[in-house]
């Protein structure tokens, strides 16, 4: 009776329940065992189980029989209808009187939905892990203390491998927390936060439009803070420029206005001095016409230079043969405003590849800046702007410099700035932006060096590229 109700327990036990010889033949199987694998009499396991020729390499049964022990582990196995099942073995001796071990049986579970939920699982994880990788912005994530415990390849390119670091000192070079954190907020309320910040990568400044998002626990608690970073920068310099647009209509009017109103107060002058037969009034009505047109041909040049984005067309350019032509060009004004022009071309400085009109007009902007500020000197009897030309083989150096009113901190600081003018209605403030543009176009840089009345010196930078 005892006997049977074991045996009926053997035969219902949910899963695979075989015993096995040390030859690992099959000598008795449950129910369950025979439905799915069939006739198992004078087989082995490997036999049945894996249609081998000979047993596996790593064996449970075979281990159990050599140590005593019991052992565990996956296989994959084939039913008599051909399909696979994942199973989990495990494998207990069966000792005689005596203790020796007689046989081995072996239990095997089957976990092929687990398996196949694991495989879901790890696909999915893959897939989730594919996007946050490839996704076109930069993403991190951060703990409580705002170190980086994660961030993805475009992240990584940008800003470099920094796992641990603070975020503020990869992002922006800080090396204290940011006063109004996007991210710690959301650690304190759970909350989606929104921001736009300027950070510093690998290629330079950019505005980026931060999203932060909560990343919960197990427990229900915040475990970190997902932040996603999306790269602006072409949207806010598209605004700059259109902001640019509109400022320079604004200004070009207001210059063309004033240039209008000299334009007709010299050809009254030049008209009633004809109409009078008064040759000084005619003179100077002429005077005051070519000195507006100068003007505007400046102001369309540099409004041309600035409306297209363009490159240095380099060639052949001989310096001395350029401060020759410009101080020529700027002559008739510097002599109107009695002013000493002068020009000091070093002896060894010949030729040098440069964009020959960008150049000019580079130096006739620095020179007019310069005659314009000793026109509005009113202080001094006795006014000079001089150019030099310095270098060496690799680099030339043009100082443009006068003694007129000179710039205080606050001019110094904004005279590049595009459409900052000190010269009121005067000016477009398009000259020494351009300017600036230029010596940028060639590789090179410009400094101003002034002082409030005593005078400017301009000192522009170029690589000489000599030929």
């Amino acid at each position: 009776m005892i006997q049977h109700s074991y045996q009926r327990f053997f035969n219902e036990i949910p899963g695979y329940l075989t015993v096995q010889d040390r030859d690992l033949h099959i000598i008795d199987a449950n129910r369950r065992f025979r439905e799915d694998f069939g006739d198992f009499e004078g087989r082995t396991c490997y036999q049945v189980y894996k249609q081998r020729s000979e047993k596996c390499e790593v064996c449970p049964v075979d281990k159990t029989f050599r140590d005593g022990q019991e052992h565990s582990s996956q296989e994959q196995v084939t039913c008599l209808n051909g399909r696979e099942v994942s199973t989990i073995t495990y494998t207990t001796p069966i000792r005689d009187e005596d203790g020796q071990i007689t046989a081995v049986m072996e239990m095997s579970t089957d976990i092929t939905e687990i398996k196949l939920l694991q495989k879901q699982m790890k696909e999915s994880q893959e897939r989730y892990r594919l996007l946050f990788e490839e996704v076109p912005c930069y993403i991190s994530i951060q703990d409580r203390e705002l170190g980086i415990i994660e961030a993805n390849r475009r992240f990584r390119e940008d800003f470099g491998s920094h796992l641990g670091c603070k975020c503020f000192e990869i992002y922006k070079h800080r090396n204290e927390e940011c006063l109004d954190c996007p991210v710690q907020r959301t650690f304190d309320d759970g909350q989606t936060h929104r921001s736009e910040e300027v950070v510093a990568a690998k290629t330079g400044e950019q505005n980026v439009l931060v999203y932060t998002a909560p990343i919960y626990g197990a427990d229900g608690n915040i475990r970190s803070v997902m932040e996603m970073s999306t790269n602006i920068t072409p949207i806010r310099q598209l605004q700059s420029q259109l902001e640019s647009i509109g400022l320079l209509i604004s200004s070009i009017s207001h210059g063309i206005k004033g240039l209008l109103n000299g334009l007709d107060g010299g050809m009254y002058l030049v008209n009633s001095g004809f109409e009078k037969k008064q040759e000084a009034r005619v003179t100077k009505g002429w005077a005051m016409v070519q000195r507006n047109v100068d003007r505007i041909r400046s102001m369309v040049l540099n409004i041309l230079y600035y409306a297209k984005e363009r490159e240095p067309i380099l060639e052949p350019v001989s310096i001395p043969a350029l401060v020759d032509e410009v101080c020529a060009l700027m002559a008739d004004k510097a002599q109107e405003l009695d002013v000493n022009l002068s020009q000091d071309v070093e002896k060894k400085i010949d030729r040098c590849q440069a964009d020959h009109n960008a150049l000019r007009s580079l130096l006739v902007n620095l020179i007019e800046n310069s005659l314009d500020a000793c026109r509005v000197d009113s202080k001094k009897d006795d006014h000079r702007v001089g150019i030099s030309v310095t270098g060496t083989d690799e680099q030339l150096r043009f100082e443009i410099s006068d003694n007129g009113i000179g710039m205080d901190r606050e001019t110094r600081e904004k005279v590049f700035s595009l459409f900052f003018s000190s010269k009121g209605t005067e000016g477009t403030g398009l000259g020494l932006f351009i300017a600036n543009k230029i010596a940028r176009a060639h590789g090179g840089s410009i400094e101003v060096e002034s002082e409030a009345g005593n005078g400017t010196t301009f000192i522009v930078q170029i690589p000489a590229r000599c030929s």
